[in-house]
């Protein structure tokens, strides 16, 4: 569903700087309040980490069973996992996040961390978890004047980021288009969105950690690391793993992730206005959809050849089309139509005859005729107001296209593609997509660009190993009645096996596939009625870099007290 966010604030501390800003968004620097300025770069020892907090709680809220939040604190946006804890603690400072970590460690109590809620698998919410730690009121974004880097803390949503980078300091970074995708899960799993083919992804930019860890001895610390930090020693390298742990290796693996620090690597100097990227001034935007009911499959075909074909052509990091981002919503044949979202920068030459010259290439030979997105689509909403492409400046376009469904039951699962798809998995995706005997209009397959200036780094330098794909696949059906569960899980995991099924029913790495992310978690992977190749759901989200991500595990998650169905797991 798509969320409207015209009257948010915009955080705590933002709303403080922001009356101070002057015209152009100069000097913002300067707008900090002293006190939080204070706190900003603190070295993560404990106290200072809520110095300048200055709105903040005094001590946790502890919301148990018989509190009325109770029922809302225990889900997430996936419907499906609903848990029974003692207790949810809700912190707004990295010291109580210490204390009630140490407090659950001391007592030996099962504890998950919840940032935004998104989780696709029941990792935060299951039937074993004791203590919830959640970090939705933590999440100020402010500018750190000692480290020349941007704070996110770990409750912040995307849209709350964006809002803030970009209204006080005319910057953003690269993460995902639903808004209230909360930015400690995000990041810490690799984040992509809109702007990733033209910037990278969302961990090219991580600066900093600071995490609360538990040692061998069950005590919990709260620790910082910063690309600053020296590796020339043995503590200092093993800060240094902790920080390439978080550039994409998931949450839930090494401790509770406090706040993140954003730069960009290329950054010189301290003006917060080039520390990141600036997004496009202004974009286009199109929905457009064709009707399944004149979809041949001979037409489905040739768009889904279509779409991996101009990928593989345009995906250089310096293609003019670079800026360009598409969603093709291959929705079930319930739905009644087929989509293609698409976002590009408005403001570079020709940009109305590439999009053209795109879409022409794009539907090349496909019989039915292009009209209006006249349906929702997974989590978009219909965009009708879209069927003309419109030049939109880049926040309100942002907003317009966020989306999400937190009323809904889900089932997901994930792939990268190297090239368009094969013929083989053509036919399969056609199959089930057409397939009358299951009848879901909330079922689909969509397939995002992706390469560009992601594939400019290489596999090991982050967590992220897939840097070469130039097309990323989410799979995807929601319901709303709990007792229909089976038939659409069925659904998806027979679509999924089938167009994996030369490779042992999952994207095992190769020529076409590459493997799945991590932030679209599916444990049908370690199962083996599903995954009957010799592949593990390890190497398929981490690839070469499994390894690594576990020495790291070891050293500051000895006991592995922060654990999930696929964490990582100790060596």
């Amino acid at each position: 569903m798509s969320k409207k966010n015209s009257d948010r604030p915009l955080g705590r501390r933002s709303v403080l700087t922001g009356a101070a800003v002057v015209a152009g968004g100069a000097a913002v620097a300067a707008a900090l309040p002293a006190n939080a300025r204070a706190a900003v770069g603190a070295s993560g020892t404990g106290g200072a980490g809520g110095a300048g907090a200055t709105s903040a709680l005094a001590d946790l809220v502890d919301v148990a069973p018989q509190d009325p939040r109770f029922p809302d604190l225990v889900r997430g946006t996936n419907q499906r996992w609903v848990a029974s804890p003692e207790q949810v603690r809700l912190v707004t400072t990295p010291d109580q996040a210490l204390r009630a970590v140490r407090e659950a460690a001391s007592a030996n109590k099962r504890l998950t961390v919840r940032s935004g809620g998104h989780c696709y698998e029941d990792f935060v919410f299951n039937k074993d978890v004791q203590v919830v730690v959640d970090l939705s009121a933590m999440n100020q974004v402010y500018y750190d004047t000692q480290e020349s880097a941007f704070v996110v803390e770990a409750g912040a949503s995307n849209l709350q980021v964006y809002e803030t980078l970009y209204k006080l300091y005319g910057v953003t970074i690269p993460a995902g288009s639903c808004a209230s995708v909360g930015t400690g899960g995000h990041i810490s799993g690799g984040g992509y969105g809109l702007l990733s083919r033209l910037m990278g992804l969302t961990v090219d930019y991580l600066h900093g950690v600071e995490v609360v860890c538990v040692d061998a001895n069950r005590n919990a610390h709260l620790v910082k690391v910063t690309r600053n930090t020296p590796a020339d020693t043995p503590e200092g390298a093993r800060k240094r793993d902790l920080l390439w742990a978080h550039t994409g290796g998931g949450g839930g693996n090494f401790g509770l992730i406090t706040r993140y620090w954003l730069r960009d690597p290329k950054a010189q100097g301290t003006n917060p206005e080039q520390a990141l990227p600036k997004p496009p001034s202004e974009v286009l935007v199109h929905a457009a959809a064709i009707k399944w009911n004149q979809v041949t499959q001979g037409s489905f075909t040739r768009l889904v050849r279509n779409w991996g074909t101009w990928h593989e052509q345009n995906s250089a990091p310096d293609s003019p089309y670079r800026s360009l981002f598409g969603l093709l919503k291959l929705n079930h044949i319930s739905n009644g139509q087929i989509g293609l979202i698409t976002q590009m920068d408005a403001t570079v030459p020709d940009a109305r005859g590439l999009f053209d010259r795109y879409i022409q290439a794009v539907f090349a030979g496909v019989s039915a005729p292009l009209g209006a997105m006249t349906t929702r689509m997974g989590e978009h909403q219909a965009l009708v107001q879209f069927q003309e492409p419109r030049r939109l400046p880049w926040y309100i376009a942002t907003d317009s296209l966020s989306g999400g469904s937190p009323h809904l039951y889900g089932k997901y699962k994930s792939s990268y593609a190297k090239k368009g798809f094969s013929d083989f998995q053509i036919a399969a995706l056609y199959k089930h997509l057409s397939n009358t005997a299951y009848q879901n209009g909330d079922a689909l397959v969509q397939v995002d660009s992706y390469g560009g200036q992601i594939n400019t780094v290489k596999s090991a330098d982050t967590a992220v190993p897939q840097r070469d794909s130039v097309l990323k696949l989410q799979f995807q059906t929601y319901w709303t009645d709990p007792t229909t569960e089976a038939g659409h899980v069925q659904w998806i995991r027979e679509l999924y096996r089938d167009m994996y099924a030369e490779t042992g029913g999952v994207p095992v790495p190769g020529p076409v596939n590459d493997g799945c992310y991590i932030n679209y978690p599916d444990k049908d992977l370690g199962d083996r009625a599903w995954n009957t190749s010799t592949t593990s759901w390890q190497s398929l989200y981490y690839a070469g870099n499994y390894p690594r991500l576990q020495q790291a595990k070891k050293a500051w998650d000895p006991t592995n007290f922060f654990h999930h169905a696929q964490s990582i797991r100790l060596p």
